[in-house]
Protein backbone atom coordinates (compact mmCIF):
# COMPACT_ATOMS: atom_id res chain seq x y z
CA UNK A 1 0.00 0.00 0.00
CA UNK A 2 2.83 2.36 0.81
CA UNK A 3 4.50 1.73 -2.53
CA UNK A 4 1.24 2.14 -4.46
CA UNK A 5 0.24 5.40 -2.80
CA UNK A 6 3.46 7.02 -1.57
CA UNK A 7 5.90 5.51 -4.06
CA UNK A 8 9.33 3.97 -3.68
CA UNK A 9 12.63 4.86 -5.32
CA UNK A 10 13.93 1.92 -7.33
CA UNK A 11 16.75 3.55 -9.28
CA UNK A 12 18.04 6.72 -10.92
CA UNK A 13 18.17 8.15 -14.41
CA UNK A 14 20.84 10.52 -15.76
CA UNK A 15 19.59 13.19 -18.18
CA UNK A 16 22.41 15.40 -19.39
CA UNK A 17 24.09 16.72 -16.23
CA UNK A 18 21.17 15.94 -13.91
CA UNK A 19 20.36 12.78 -11.96
CA UNK A 20 16.67 11.99 -11.41
CA UNK A 21 15.16 9.33 -9.14
CA UNK A 22 12.91 6.64 -10.60
CA UNK A 23 9.85 6.31 -8.33
CA UNK A 24 7.28 3.52 -8.74
CA UNK A 25 3.67 4.23 -7.69
CA UNK A 26 0.13 4.29 -9.02
CA UNK A 27 -0.93 7.04 -11.42
CA UNK A 28 -2.51 10.12 -9.87
CA UNK A 29 -6.04 9.29 -11.01
CA UNK A 30 -5.89 5.77 -9.51
CA UNK A 31 -4.44 6.93 -6.20
CA UNK A 32 -7.52 9.10 -5.69
CA UNK A 33 -9.96 6.29 -6.63
CA UNK A 34 -11.30 4.37 -3.60
CA UNK A 35 -12.21 1.28 -5.61
CA UNK A 36 -8.68 0.99 -6.94
CA UNK A 37 -7.29 1.33 -3.44
CA UNK A 38 -9.68 -1.34 -2.12
CA UNK A 39 -8.51 -3.72 -4.85
CA UNK A 40 -4.85 -3.47 -3.90
CA UNK A 41 -3.55 -6.98 -3.08
CA UNK A 42 -2.19 -7.51 0.43
CA UNK A 43 -0.45 -10.71 1.58
CA UNK A 44 -2.08 -12.05 4.75
CA UNK A 45 -0.23 -14.98 6.29
CA UNK A 46 -1.37 -18.36 5.00
CA UNK A 47 -4.38 -16.88 3.18
CA UNK A 48 -2.19 -15.53 0.40
CA UNK A 49 -3.14 -12.28 -1.32
CA UNK A 50 -6.38 -10.60 -0.33
CA UNK A 51 -7.87 -7.30 -1.54
CA UNK A 52 -7.30 -4.44 0.84
CA UNK A 53 -11.06 -3.80 1.00
CA UNK A 54 -11.65 -7.21 2.65
CA UNK A 55 -9.24 -6.45 5.46
CA UNK A 56 -9.89 -2.80 6.34
CA UNK A 57 -12.52 -0.18 5.68
CA UNK A 58 -11.34 2.31 3.08
CA UNK A 59 -13.13 5.67 3.13
CA UNK A 60 -12.43 9.39 2.94
CA UNK A 61 -12.44 11.37 6.18
CA UNK A 62 -11.48 14.79 7.42
CA UNK A 63 -8.23 15.05 9.33
CA UNK A 64 -6.41 17.82 11.13
CA UNK A 65 -4.12 19.69 8.75
CA UNK A 66 -0.79 20.67 10.29
CA UNK A 67 -0.33 24.44 10.44
CA UNK A 68 3.14 25.87 10.00
CA UNK A 69 4.39 28.85 12.01
CA UNK A 70 6.96 31.55 11.26
CA UNK A 71 7.88 34.31 13.72
CA UNK A 72 5.13 33.12 16.09
CA UNK A 73 2.52 33.57 13.36
CA UNK A 74 0.58 30.98 11.42
CA UNK A 75 1.74 30.51 7.86
CA UNK A 76 0.70 28.59 4.77
CA UNK A 77 3.41 28.22 2.12
CA UNK A 78 2.72 27.95 -1.61
CA UNK A 79 5.62 26.61 -3.67
CA UNK A 80 6.07 28.02 -7.19
CA UNK A 81 8.80 27.25 -9.74
CA UNK A 82 9.46 30.01 -12.30
CA UNK A 83 10.98 29.10 -15.67
CA UNK A 84 11.42 31.10 -18.85
CA UNK A 85 11.02 34.59 -17.37
CA UNK A 86 12.55 36.90 -14.80
CA UNK A 87 11.76 36.35 -11.15
CA UNK A 88 11.06 39.99 -10.29
CA UNK A 89 8.63 40.49 -13.17
CA UNK A 90 6.73 37.35 -12.17
CA UNK A 91 6.44 38.50 -8.56
CA UNK A 92 5.20 41.98 -9.52
CA UNK A 93 2.60 40.44 -11.82
CA UNK A 94 1.43 38.10 -9.04
CA UNK A 95 1.15 40.97 -6.57
CA UNK A 96 -0.94 43.00 -9.03
CA UNK A 97 -3.31 40.09 -9.69
CA UNK A 98 -3.66 39.18 -6.02
CA UNK A 99 -4.52 42.74 -5.02
CA UNK A 100 -7.03 42.94 -7.87
CA UNK A 101 -8.81 39.61 -7.38
CA UNK A 102 -8.33 38.60 -3.73
CA UNK A 103 -9.63 40.44 -0.69
CA UNK A 104 -7.94 39.24 2.49
CA UNK A 105 -9.71 39.40 5.85
CA UNK A 106 -8.27 41.57 8.58
CA UNK A 107 -5.02 40.19 9.94
CA UNK A 108 -4.11 38.22 6.78
CA UNK A 109 -1.07 39.19 4.72
CA UNK A 110 1.09 37.62 2.03
CA UNK A 111 4.75 37.92 1.13
CA UNK A 112 7.24 36.34 -1.26
CA UNK A 113 10.37 34.51 -0.15
CA UNK A 114 12.81 32.02 -1.56
CA UNK A 115 14.84 33.16 -4.55
CA UNK A 116 12.98 36.48 -4.73
CA UNK A 117 13.93 37.27 -1.14
CA UNK A 118 17.55 36.36 -1.87
CA UNK A 119 17.44 38.61 -4.93
CA UNK A 120 16.25 41.56 -2.87
CA UNK A 121 18.94 41.03 -0.25
CA UNK A 122 21.65 40.76 -2.90
CA UNK A 123 20.38 43.91 -4.59
CA UNK A 124 20.57 45.79 -1.30
CA UNK A 125 24.19 44.70 -0.86
CA UNK A 126 25.06 45.69 -4.43
CA UNK A 127 23.55 49.13 -3.82
CA UNK A 128 26.43 49.67 -1.39
CA UNK A 129 29.19 47.68 -3.10
CA UNK A 130 28.84 49.17 -6.61
CA UNK A 131 29.15 52.86 -5.60
CA UNK A 132 32.04 51.99 -3.28
CA UNK A 133 33.84 50.19 -6.12
CA UNK A 134 33.35 53.12 -8.49
CA UNK A 135 34.64 55.61 -5.91
CA UNK A 136 37.68 53.43 -5.27
CA UNK A 137 38.41 53.26 -9.02
CA UNK A 138 38.24 57.06 -9.30
CA UNK A 139 40.53 57.51 -6.29
CA UNK A 140 43.13 55.15 -7.78
CA UNK A 141 43.03 56.96 -11.13
CA UNK A 142 43.43 60.35 -9.45
CA UNK A 143 46.35 59.00 -7.43
CA UNK A 144 48.06 57.82 -10.63
CA UNK A 145 47.54 60.98 -12.73
CA UNK A 146 47.04 63.74 -10.17
CA UNK A 147 44.53 65.46 -12.45
CA UNK A 148 40.83 65.67 -11.72
CA UNK A 149 40.11 66.49 -15.37
CA UNK A 150 41.86 63.38 -16.66
CA UNK A 151 40.29 61.25 -13.92
CA UNK A 152 36.77 62.02 -15.09
CA UNK A 153 37.92 61.79 -18.71
CA UNK A 154 38.96 58.17 -18.13
CA UNK A 155 35.76 57.51 -16.17
CA UNK A 156 33.66 58.44 -19.20
CA UNK A 157 34.34 54.92 -20.46
CA UNK A 158 32.13 53.46 -17.71
CA UNK A 159 28.73 54.85 -18.90
CA UNK A 160 29.21 53.70 -22.48
CA UNK A 161 30.38 50.28 -21.30
CA UNK A 162 27.28 49.94 -19.10
CA UNK A 163 25.12 51.01 -22.03
CA UNK A 164 26.61 48.27 -24.19
CA UNK A 165 25.97 45.67 -21.47
CA UNK A 166 22.34 46.73 -21.07
CA UNK A 167 21.80 46.67 -24.83
CA UNK A 168 23.30 43.16 -25.01
CA UNK A 169 20.89 41.92 -22.32
CA UNK A 170 17.95 43.46 -24.16
CA UNK A 171 19.11 42.00 -27.46
CA UNK A 172 19.17 38.47 -26.02
CA UNK A 173 15.97 38.94 -24.02
CA UNK A 174 17.62 38.32 -20.66
CA UNK A 175 16.40 39.89 -17.40
CA UNK A 176 18.64 41.73 -14.96
CA UNK A 177 20.05 39.35 -12.36
CA UNK A 178 22.74 39.20 -9.70
CA UNK A 179 25.24 37.62 -12.09
CA UNK A 180 24.55 40.41 -14.58
CA UNK A 181 25.30 42.95 -11.84
CA UNK A 182 28.62 41.22 -11.15
CA UNK A 183 29.37 41.45 -14.87
CA UNK A 184 28.75 45.20 -14.78
CA UNK A 185 31.27 45.58 -11.94
CA UNK A 186 33.94 43.66 -13.88
CA UNK A 187 33.09 45.64 -16.99
CA UNK A 188 33.76 48.95 -15.25
CA UNK A 189 37.31 47.87 -14.49
CA UNK A 190 38.00 46.80 -18.08
CA UNK A 191 36.64 50.06 -19.53
CA UNK A 192 38.74 52.15 -17.15
CA UNK A 193 41.88 50.13 -17.89
CA UNK A 194 41.73 50.80 -21.64
CA UNK A 195 41.21 54.52 -21.11
CA UNK A 196 44.03 54.66 -18.59
CA UNK A 197 46.47 53.13 -21.09
CA UNK A 198 45.52 55.68 -23.76
CA UNK A 199 45.75 58.74 -21.50
CA UNK A 200 49.10 57.60 -20.08
CA UNK A 201 50.48 57.28 -23.61
CA UNK A 202 49.25 60.78 -24.53
CA UNK A 203 50.86 62.30 -21.43
CA UNK A 204 54.17 60.54 -22.06
CA UNK A 205 54.36 61.81 -25.64
CA UNK A 206 53.64 65.37 -24.49
CA UNK A 207 56.42 65.15 -21.92
CA UNK A 208 58.79 64.12 -24.72
CA UNK A 209 58.09 67.38 -26.54
CA UNK A 210 55.23 66.56 -28.91
CA UNK A 211 52.48 69.05 -29.36
CA UNK A 212 48.97 68.20 -28.15
CA UNK A 213 47.68 67.16 -31.57
CA UNK A 214 50.84 65.21 -32.42
CA UNK A 215 50.65 63.35 -29.10
CA UNK A 216 47.00 62.41 -29.65
CA UNK A 217 47.55 61.25 -33.23
CA UNK A 218 50.71 59.27 -32.52
CA UNK A 219 49.35 57.80 -29.28
CA UNK A 220 46.11 56.67 -30.92
CA UNK A 221 48.01 54.86 -33.66
CA UNK A 222 50.46 53.34 -31.18
CA UNK A 223 47.78 51.99 -28.83
CA UNK A 224 45.35 50.85 -31.54
CA UNK A 225 46.62 47.27 -31.71
CA UNK A 226 46.97 46.68 -27.92
CA UNK A 227 43.44 47.96 -27.23
CA UNK A 228 41.92 45.88 -30.04
CA UNK A 229 43.79 42.75 -28.94
CA UNK A 230 42.70 43.22 -25.33
CA UNK A 231 39.05 43.64 -26.31
CA UNK A 232 39.12 40.71 -28.74
CA UNK A 233 40.73 38.30 -26.27
CA UNK A 234 38.33 39.24 -23.48
CA UNK A 235 35.25 39.00 -25.71
CA UNK A 236 36.24 35.65 -27.22
CA UNK A 237 37.02 34.28 -23.77
CA UNK A 238 33.43 34.86 -22.65
CA UNK A 239 31.78 33.43 -25.78
CA UNK A 240 31.60 29.83 -24.43
CA UNK A 241 29.85 31.12 -21.30
CA UNK A 242 27.45 33.23 -23.36
CA UNK A 243 26.25 30.24 -25.41
CA UNK A 244 26.40 27.62 -22.63
CA UNK A 245 23.41 25.27 -22.31
CA UNK A 246 24.45 22.83 -19.56
CA UNK A 247 24.18 22.97 -15.80
CA UNK A 248 24.79 26.47 -14.45
CA UNK A 249 24.17 28.12 -17.82
CA UNK A 250 21.44 30.33 -16.35
CA UNK A 251 24.16 31.88 -14.16
CA UNK A 252 26.91 32.11 -16.78
CA UNK A 253 24.96 33.54 -19.72
CA UNK A 254 23.94 36.92 -18.19
CA UNK A 255 27.45 37.63 -16.90
CA UNK A 256 29.11 36.78 -20.22
CA UNK A 257 26.52 38.71 -22.24
CA UNK A 258 27.07 41.86 -20.19
CA UNK A 259 30.86 41.67 -20.45
CA UNK A 260 30.90 41.04 -24.22
CA UNK A 261 28.46 43.85 -25.02
CA UNK A 262 30.19 46.30 -22.72
CA UNK A 263 33.68 45.51 -24.03
CA UNK A 264 32.61 46.20 -27.60
CA UNK A 265 31.04 49.56 -26.75
CA UNK A 266 33.88 50.65 -24.44
CA UNK A 267 36.43 49.79 -27.13
CA UNK A 268 34.63 52.13 -29.51
CA UNK A 269 34.84 54.90 -26.91
CA UNK A 270 38.51 54.27 -26.21
CA UNK A 271 39.57 54.38 -29.85
CA UNK A 272 37.27 57.10 -31.21
CA UNK A 273 35.73 59.35 -28.57
CA UNK A 274 38.46 59.36 -25.93
CA UNK A 275 41.15 60.98 -28.16
CA UNK A 276 38.65 63.64 -29.26
CA UNK A 277 37.65 64.42 -25.67
CA UNK A 278 41.30 64.54 -24.60
CA UNK A 279 42.16 66.95 -27.41
CA UNK A 280 39.22 69.18 -26.51
CA UNK A 281 39.71 69.24 -22.73
CA UNK A 282 43.52 69.53 -22.76
CA UNK A 283 43.62 72.26 -25.43
CA UNK A 284 43.44 74.99 -22.78
CA UNK A 285 46.35 73.51 -20.82
CA UNK A 286 48.81 73.61 -23.74
CA UNK A 287 51.32 76.48 -23.38
CA UNK A 288 53.14 78.16 -26.24
CA UNK A 289 56.51 77.19 -24.78
CA UNK A 290 55.54 73.53 -25.07
CA UNK A 291 56.13 73.69 -28.83
CA UNK A 292 59.52 72.40 -30.03
CA UNK A 293 62.23 75.08 -29.98
CA UNK A 294 63.52 76.26 -33.41
CA UNK A 295 66.88 74.98 -34.55
CA UNK A 296 69.82 77.37 -33.85
CA UNK A 297 70.97 79.43 -36.83
CA UNK A 298 74.18 78.27 -38.46
CA UNK A 299 77.16 80.70 -38.35
CA UNK A 300 77.83 82.72 -41.51
CA UNK A 301 80.18 81.17 -43.99
CA UNK A 302 83.65 82.78 -44.19
CA UNK A 303 84.31 85.09 -47.09
CA UNK A 304 86.25 83.54 -49.97
CA UNK A 305 90.01 84.24 -50.13
CA UNK A 306 90.95 86.42 -53.10
CA UNK A 307 94.40 87.56 -54.39
CA UNK A 308 93.58 91.14 -53.32
CA UNK A 309 92.90 90.00 -49.78
CA UNK A 310 96.18 88.13 -49.67
CA UNK A 311 98.06 91.24 -50.92
CA UNK A 312 96.58 93.52 -48.29
CA UNK A 313 96.79 90.94 -45.51
CA UNK A 314 93.08 91.09 -44.72
CA UNK A 315 92.42 87.38 -44.55
CA UNK A 316 90.07 86.15 -41.77
CA UNK A 317 91.19 82.72 -40.69
CA UNK A 318 88.78 80.31 -38.95
CA UNK A 319 89.42 79.47 -35.30
CA UNK A 320 91.93 76.70 -34.74
CA UNK A 321 90.51 73.20 -34.40
CA UNK A 322 92.54 70.77 -32.31
CA UNK A 323 92.31 67.11 -33.23
CA UNK A 324 93.31 64.82 -30.38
Amino acid sequence: VGVALGGETVGSLIEGNRRRDIVVRLPDDQRADLETIKALPVRVGEHGLLPLGRIVDVATAQTVEPIGHANAQRRVALMVSVHGRDMEGFVHECIARIKKRVKFPDGYTFEFGGQFENLQEARARLAVVVPAALVLILVLIFTAFGSLRQTFLIATGIPLALTGGIFALWLRGMPFSITAAVGFIALSGVAVLNGLVMIACFNQLREEGRSLREAVEEGSLTRLRPVLMTALVAALGFVPMAIATGAGAEVQRPLATVVIGGILSSTFLTLVLLPVLYLWLEHETEHPDSAPAPAPASPPAPAPVTPAALATGRVQLPPPCWIP
